[in-house]
């Protein structure tokens, strides 16, 4: 991922020299172990440890004539370290060394992205507690519905980020393996006890079968995972999108001091930090289709999924990542317009209430479908017109038959609509 959508703490992990020590401690791991299984002398990893030195240009330049990422970094170790080296990568093939290593930064980046969340989780938390008693407009299709309130509405995205934080956790460790099983998995030349070694040191789980490979339905799995908490954060900005439209402006992002949002029109104030997160996420989204198409590989392994993992590993961990933070930021700075939301929720007349009326309806012994009759009859009036929804209702016979100004006046509180709130949110944000 470019720099402009990258923070530090998540590219490093993705990195070529946390990679190179990644390899570097999977070979010494495997060398401790194969000391202890009596597979090579005793004394090979420390000198190794203490003698070894990662060269990164050097490591280039031996690929370009080997052609073999591995080699070239066993190549220059060798250099540093000396005649211990041929007791490197016993028994072993590059894939041990490359599918523990990304696990391992998988599993890294996972942690990152829990953290992301937990903030995220945090501040949804403290706005939705903040404005659960302020009343807003529900929308169906666009269209208002029936209030709500906007702490309501915000609850509904910290269960979503829960449910996708247990999600990433099962990912996590769905991802959490290690395989050092030599060609084509059989441990034909080392055996299984150095793959428990090397998976304890780097806090994985053995593989509990590989083909050579660690098979690609576990990365698969991680990646849609990663898609659907991209989905998610995308649901919440356009939600922040729609809020902040003129027409709307229920909420908006902070505009800082000297910010532009226009170069053509200086009073524009546009989401654009919002949209930023759309347009993320599509690219996040779009990481889970190869990773799916990687779990298909020829009899026990090939490099096809290679090229792919290379860019999507990085990439999709690195942008999920940045938007996450700037969701949460974006949220906890919003900008909130209650009045604006009165005057909305105020702006059809008395329309989203129609529902209550035809229950009521019911309730006195009217038939659903006559009840829904007259309902719709006056609330079209009231779209069409520009009339007031009450004021029809009050003149219509059949409602006068069966309901009394009081009762159809008590029909018309906003506050009905707020009753079990406190129920849902101590429900939601337990």
């Amino acid at each position: 991922m470019i720099p402009r959508y990258s923070r530090k703490e998540m590219a490093q992990i993705w990195e070529p020299m946390n990679k190179f020590k990644i390899w570097l401690d999977i070979e010494i791991y495997a060398a401790q172990a194969m000391e202890k299984y009596k597979i090579i002398p005793k004394g090979v990893a420390a000198k190794v440890r203490k003698k070894s030195k990662i060269n990164i240009k050097r490591i280039d330049d031996i690929e370009k004539k080997t052609k073999h990422d591995v080699i070239a970094f066993l190549t220059s170790i060798a250099e540093t370290v000396g005649s211990e080296a041929k007791y490197l990568h016993q028994g072993m093939t590059s894939s041990d060394v490359l599918d523990t290593c990304f696990n391992l930064q998988l599993k890294q980046s996972g942690k990152i992205l829990i953290q992301d969340i937990d903030k995220l989780l945090k501040t949804l938390k403290i706005k939705s507690k903040k404005y659960k008693n302020t009343i807003t407009i529900g929308r169906s299709h666009g269209i208002h519905a029936e209030p709500i309130t906007f702490g309501l509405k915000i609850a509904t995205y910290y269960a979503e980020f829960k449910r996708n934080k247990k999600r990433l956790e099962q990912a996590i460790d769905e991802i959490s393996t290690c395989s050092i099983s030599g060609a084509v998995g059989t441990f034909a030349h080392l055996g299984p006890n150095v793959e428990k070694f090397v998976a304890k040191k780097l806090k994985l789980k053995p593989e509990l079968i590989s083909t050579q490979i660690i098979p690609r339905d576990r990365h698969a799995y991680f990646f849609n995972v990663l898609a659907l908490i991209a989905s998610s954060a995308e649901r919440l900005a356009t939600e922040v999108r729609h809020l902040q439209r003129t027409e709307v402006l229920e909420a908006e992002e902070f505009f800082s001091s000297g910010q532009k949002g226009s170069s053509a029109m200086p009073h524009k104030r546009n989401p654009v930090l919002s949209e930023n997160i759309t347009g993320l996420a599509r690219l996040v989204r779009s990481y889970s289709i190869p990773s799916m198409e990687n779990i298909v590989l020829w009899h026990e392994r090939d490099i096809s999924h290679s090229s792919v993992e290379r860019n999507i590993g990085p990439d999709a961990t690195v942008t999920l990542d940045f938007l996450l933070t700037r969701l949460n930021n974006v949220i906890a700075n919003l900008i909130v317009h209650p009045k604006n939301m009165e005057n909305n929720l105020n702006k059809f007349k008395g329309l989203i209430f129609s529902q209550g009326v035809m229950l009521k309806l019911t309730q006195k012994g009217v038939k659903r479908e006559n009840a829904y009759k007259v309902v719709q009859k006056n609330a079209m009036k009231t779209w069409d017109q520009n009339e007031d929804f009450y004021e029809n209702l009050k003149r219509d016979l059949l409602i006068k038959e069966n309901l009394s100004p009081k009762e159809l006046k008590q029909l018309f509180d906003m506050n009905y609509h707020k009753r079990y709130i406190n129920y849902i949110l101590r429900r939601v944000l337990k």
